[in-house]
This record gives structure tokens, sequence and C-alpha cells, in this order.
């Protein structure tokens, strides 16, 4: 995908990190990563249909085929390679692009007073128009600095009327942090060896300079570790490694003995570093000793109790202290161009001072990188004096492996995460040595995230996630403007970002919220006509968006991965257009026509909700694929009771919102299950019961109400079989319904209620797993009684 295309895409997106050009010039084109310094140097220059490309052995090659190419694809029908003292006499007139080293005297002259920076991957670029004829100077502190150089020119490409040009600007730039990419460190269905290279052409792309290759469920990295690769699999990692070298990418090879090695075993630390030897053989320089989840209160030979002590935190950390020693000092030290050795400690996500990360401050060899997750698994944020807090822990900068956009977990189930990359305090490049993002099982959707923090971590201080998110959107969709809006609707409806925890960190569909809010808020005020016509509108953009998104201009593995998602986008979106649809007819007082169309929503919703991720590449398998949950799914519930109870009331409310919880038991008794966060109003809190199937939740009303509807969404611990009760007392229970829901999900429960009730009850028949019963959050929708 070319960058280029972003000047000319759909979205307007603001540079407010980069320096503002003169009042009199034209914006120049957005850059991504943001650079540290981007200014107008004057006007655009042509490209010219020959140009002169001046190089030599100093030139980096990768950065000098990727520069021929865009220029070739940007209006140069030739391209003549000379070297710096072999540039024709009569090339007046024609564009001349030099690149190489910035210290090159060619270079240096043509870069004039924009110095390059004197940091590993910097670059000056410079396009400048003169009475001698356009040039464009790439210098690079190092070969790196080269291709990103020429990674950033390919995005200041412009069309004018007479055809392409390039914006007149000079740049100055350098990474925050020296290590950016990604881990590919998720449980589940590994990438295929083709994602994986196309991975490595788009770290290429957003300047990120570390794959981490540790796929839990590839047998070689962690069950039989001490196997060599098969020849066939050994070949496709040999690809990879010249692939990433290509892009200028570390290919950094992980093997997790943890589970299984003998720390004191000569046959063990024998066969880890031949592992190591056959990948430093394919071209791999850099490598990560992973050693988390595993269990460190147990050893895996009687050897080890006797060279280390009992088992436990201390000794846990002597042993793998010992081993990670002996792998810097006798095989990393000892290896040509090897990079300092990673590793993950068993203690990886907190920030309390243990014995085992004593013994690791105080004895592990400095070189070693330590690579911690944040104050959780997850992290919802992290902030510099956490990061300070995990360094001085650790003695040494950590270097962060930030499980953000990764769907491996329970709370994850069913969910593209599509959130921008964000939470993540400006500053911490002075804190860390490098953040690696753990991707999802799905490749091509994971990089709406990773091009996030590509942009974070190469500049952290002039980092905008809102505008990056829509520039990653631009980038799948190679700056077509239809297809980055459908890309940015879409992506609104996975917005959730889940934890381990309760509450997630990002929001579910905070646009589609927001205009849901003042749709409501218009109806109620008397302003109906114009508030369905305005909200439909946005409702029909979520129906056509997936069409948008398989039209062809969006990376085609993008719409693989989202199938599932982009099918039942596709249907919610028609629901919510009849919905709204039937709103505006019963306004207009054709209730007949109201209600035929309500049908054919439900209709659909039940289309949308019988939509699975199928085939799975998650362990958590065939389930629906959750879209705008909480938000759409609410709108059209709130919508449907609002009709039903048109003449009684000229609309509904979620009564439960006023009214009190109880349960028949809480897991464990702990207080963050309580029951009253079943009503809370928020979907990232729940209640959960004890372990039996004769459980219950209910809400008692403010007051008496004629209830219309109850709506249950649950977690993944769900029932199969469930009544609703409803009670005027407390004591005296009507069976309202009886449910057998094949799957966890939102529940709408209809009820025609006759008469007043105060209490509403979820009685559990039958549970679906061993766990209790455990609900998001249950909706009561009615009318208070007159």
């Amino acid at each position: 995908m070319a960058f280029g295309a972003l000047a000319q895409g759909p979205v307007a997106f603001a540079a407010t990190s980069q320096q503002a050009p003169p009042a009199t010039a034209e914006p120049l084109p957005p850059v991504s990563p943001t650079p540290q310094s981007l200014t107008r140097s004057g006007r655009d220059v042509t490209v010219t249909g020959r140009v002169l490309l001046v190089a030599d052995d100093t030139t980096d090659a990768a950065a000098r085929d990727r520069l021929v190419r865009e220029l070739r694809k940007h209006g140069a029908d030739r391209v003549d390679i000379v070297t710096p003292g072999n540039v024709p006499k009569a090339s007046a007139g024609l564009l001349t692009v030099r690149i190489g080293p910035a210290a090159r005297p060619d270079v240096a002259e043509a870069l004039g007073d924009v110095a390059a920076p004197d940091r590993a991957e910097g670059y000056a670029l410079r396009v400048n128009a003169s009475e001698r004829g356009a040039q464009i100077a790439l210098g690079g502190h190092d070969a790196t600095g080269q291709f990103y150089a020429v990674q950033t020119l390919h995005q200041l490409f412009v069309r004018g009327d007479d055809g392409w040009k390039v914006a007149g600007a000079q740049a100055v730039d350098f990474p925050s942090m020296p290590l950016r990419g990604t881990i590919e460190g998720f449980y589940g269905q590994p990438w295929t060896h083709a994602e994986r290279l196309d991975q490595m052409d788009f770290y290429g792309d957003v300047k990120a300079n570390t794959y981490i290759y540790a796929p839990k469920d590839d047998p070689y990295h962690r069950d039989k570790w001490r196997d060599p690769y098969p020849t066939d699999k050994l070949a496709e990692l040999g690809e990879l490694v010249n692939r990433a070298t290509a892009n200028h990418v570390r290919f950094t090879f992980a093997v997790s003995p943890g589970g299984s090695i003998c720390y004191s075993a000569p046959d063990d630390r024998k066969a880890l570093k031949a592992k190591l030897q056959a990948l430093y053989d394919l071209g791999t320089r850099s490598f990560s000793i992973p050693l988390d989840d595993i269990s460190y209160t147990r050893w895996n030979c009687a050897a080890d109790q006797a060279a280390y002590g009992q088992p436990g935190r201390t000794a846990a950390a002597k042993a793998q202290v010992d081993l990670l020693n002996d792998l810097q000092r006798n095989f990393i030290a000892t290896h040509e161009g090897a990079r300092p050795l990673q590793m993950v400690p068993t203690e990886y996500g907190d920030l309390t001072d243990t014995s085992y990360k004593q013994t690791m401050r105080a004895t592990l060899d400095p070189a070693v990188v330590v690579m911690w997750t944040g104050t959780d698994v997850v992290p919802p944020a992290i902030t510099n004096d956490q990061a300070d807090g995990a360094s001085k822990l650790f003695g040494r900068k950590v270097f962060v492996w930030d499980n953000y956009p990764v769907n491996d977990y329970g709370n994850t189930s069913g969910r593209l995460l599509l959130a921008p990359y964000d939470k993540r305090e400006a500053g911490l490049s002075e804190h860390l040595s490098g953040i690696v993002a753990n991707p999802m099982n799905q490749p091509y959707a994971s990089k709406v995230a990773v091009f996030g923090a590509a942009d974070f971590t190469w500049n952290d201080t002039a980092y905008d996630a809102k505008a990056s998110w829509a520039r990653a959107m631009a980038y799948l969709a190679g700056g077509d403007r239809r297809a980055t809006d459908a890309l940015l609707v879409f992506a609104d409806l996975e917005h959730l970002a889940p934890t381990f925890g309760t509450t997630p960190w990002q929001s579910q569909a905070p646009e589609l919220a927001g205009r849901i809010a003042e749709f409501w808020k218009a109806w109620d005020a008397g302003d109906r006509t114009s508030s369905v016509k305005t909200l439909r509108t946005y409702a029909n953009e979520i129906e056509d968006a997936p069409a948008a998104i398989r039209a062809g201009s969006v990376e085609q593995g993008f719409a693989a991965d989202a199938k599932p998602w982009l099918d039942a986008t596709q249907l919610w979106g028609m629901s919510m257009v009849k919905t709204l649809d039937a709103l505006a007819a019963r306004q207009a007082g054709d209730k007949e026509k109201a209600e035929a169309l309500l049908a054919e929503s439900e209709a659909l919703q039940k289309q949308a909700r019988a939509v699975r991720v199928d085939p799975a590449r998650n362990t958590w398998g065939k389930v629906q694929p959750k879209v705008g949950d909480g938000v759409l799914d609410s709108f059209l519930i709130q919508a449907d009771i609002r009709l039903q109870l048109w003449d009684a009331a000229g609309g509904s409310e979620n009564l439960a919102l006023k009214g009190t919880a109880s349960a028949s038991s809480v897991e464990q008794n702990l207080d963050r299950l309580s029951a009253r966060y079943v009503n809370d109003g928020q979907l990232g809190t729940r209640w959960a019961s004890g372990y039996s199937d004769n459980e219950w939740v209910q809400v008692k009303l403010a007051a008496p109400a004629e209830v219309a509807a109850v709506t249950l969404a649950w977690e993944g611990a769900c029932a199969t079989e469930y009544q609703i009760q409803t009670s005027l007392d407390g004591t005296n229970w009507s069976v309202a319904a009886t449910q057998h829901p094949d799957s966890c999900g939102n529940d709408v429960i209809k009820i025609n209620s006759d008469s007043a009730v105060q209490y509403v009850r979820m009685q559990g028949v039958k549970r679906k797993t061993t766990w209790g019963y455990s609900v998001y959050e249950m909706g009561i929708y009615g009318s208070p009684a007159a």
C-alpha cells in the first residue's frame, strides 16, 4: 500500500504535531509516523519523465530499490542510476535524487542547512526547487535511516494538474524509541507464512524495526523447544528472516523452554544454544527467551533443586538468571552482530517488588533486555511513573510487551479490536527501551492498532490517537475516500477494548453512541422528523460499510479477517434503518406500516445473531461476532419498546437504572461481582453468582410499573435455560417468560404484562458452564404505573 495516496484521501487529517507551513504555502501531506520535524522548504517539484538517481555502494540497497519503484509509480518513465562523480552535465531540467549516508559530500551539499540527526535510524530529507533544477536529498545516519527517508518521501508525492509532484518539504527525523513493532505472542492459530511475509512489508512501511517470533501454539517454540525445526519450516523461517531484513526489521527469534527445561543440565543448555544457532545461521541476529506463563514454584528436574535450592521465587530467579547470563555471555557475545538477549520474566505484569525481582535486579547481566506488560496483563494505561517503577524493579529500562490488540482471552470472545492505540502516556520514550504490540490472530485487522503503536513509538510526544487512527484506515484503504470512511464507521462498531477484569479500557462505538444520545435528546424534545433523518443517514453508512470495504480498495486480507463481522454489520445496519423507518411511520400515524417495518427489523436482528465466526482462528471458537454490542442493539431495543408503548406513554425508559438489585449469591463474595453492578448502566461491570443452577438476580423498581421487555447482556458464563419472573410484593412470583438461548449474548425478552409489578428476576434453571451465571447488565423497559 502506498502512503502517497493519503494526500488525496477523504479524511481531513490534522497534522497538529507537525510544524505549520507558511501561510502562503499549501499544507504538506500528512506523514506517518509523525516526523520529529517536517516543514516546507519551498514549492513542490515536478517528477520528470526521466529522473537521475545518484547512489553508490554506500547507499542502502533496499532503500535504493524502493526509491526506484516509487519514482516509477509516480511519473518517472526512466530512472537512471549514476554515481556521485558521474552525473551527466546535460542533466538540467531533470529531477535529481541523491540518496546515501548524510555525510557523503554530495548528499550533505544537497541537504544544505538541513542537518541530519546523530541518532540511530535517523535521517534528513530536503526537496529543493532551484534555478539549477529540482533536487531531492535523502541522507541517513545509517542504512536504516536511508530506508526510512524513502518511506517518508513516498508519502510526499502529490498529484498536480499536470502530473505527479513531490511536496516541497524538509525533514529531520529519528525514532524516539529504539525498539518498535510487534510480538506474535498469542495463543491460538498462528499466522501463516504468507501473512507473516506481508507483515514484514507493513512494518517497513510504518518504520517498525522489530518483529518477535513467539507464537504460543508453534510446538517448536514451546513444548518441543529442544527439537530442531523440520527442513521445510526452517526454509520458511529463512525466507521470513530475509524479508524482514529487506524491510530493516529485526527478526527476533524467541524460544520458550520454561515449561520443561532443567536449568542446570548441560544437555538442555546445549540444545537451547543449538536452536538459536540454527536461526543465527539463517541470518537472525536478535533472540528472546520468554519465561512467561510457566510455573516457577516447582522444578522440572531434581538437579535444579540441588543447584538452586527449594523451589520458590528466589530459587527460580537464580536458575533463570544462570541460564540467561550463560546465553548472553557465551552465545550472544560470541556471535558477530548479535544484539543483546531479550527475556520475559515470569513476573511480567505488576509493580510489586519481590525476591524474584530483587534477584533479577542484582544478578542479571546488564546487557539483557527485560520485557514487561504494564501493571496488568492487559493494561488500561501505561504511565511514565509506572514505566519508571518497572525500570527500577529490574535495574534497567524495560521493553514493553503491550497486550493490545491481542484477542486470545475470554473477554475478547467474538471481538475484533479496532480501536486506536491509546492511553499510553506521552514521554514514555524517556523511560522505556521500546514497545512491541501483541496483535490479534487476525493479522490484517491488527494493522489498525499496530499502525498507531508504530506512530506512538516513533514520536510519542507528538502522537494523536484519533488522527493516527484515521490515517491507519486510509492506509488500509489505499487512500480511497469511500473505503476509508467505511472503515472508520465499521471500526467504531469494534471499538470496545476489554481487559482481563470487568472494565474495558476503551468504550464501545463512541461515535454511534454519541449520535444515538443526540437522537433521543432531539426526539424527546419533539424534533422527531429531522432526528430520524439525521440518524438514518448514519444507519445507512453502517449498512453500506461492508460493501464499501469489500469493493476492492481495502486490503483483501482485512476483508477476509473481518468477514463474519462485516456480514453481521450489514444486517445490523439494515435492521437499524428499518427501525428508524418504523419510528417515522408511527410518528406519521401509520401504525400498520410501523409494525411491518419493526417485524422486518426483528427478522434482520435474528439473522445477525445467527452469524458465526466460522472457521474460527481464535481459541474462543465459533461464536457470534460482536458488533456495536451495548450500543446498536440497545438502541433497537429502546426504539422497539417505545413503539410498543406508544399509545400508553409515548415511549419507554430503562427502569432498572433507578432500581435496587439483589441476588441469591455472589461469586466468592467478591464485591466487584456484586448484584449492584447488574443495573449500573455499565457494560464493563457485571454480577456473577455462585456455582449452582438455582441462582437468581433481581431488581426492585423504584415504583410499580408496567413492564414491556427485559434485556440481559450475558458474559461467557450464561444460562442454557432461565426464567423471567415478576412480582408486585417480592414474595408472590409469576413466570413471565422461559428462555432457552443457544449462545451467550444479548437477550431481549418481551413481556405481555397486564398489571403493574415492582420486582423483576432472572431465575436460573440450567448453567452453560461449570461457573455460575454472569450478567453484565439487566435492563427493564416499561412505564411507571398510573
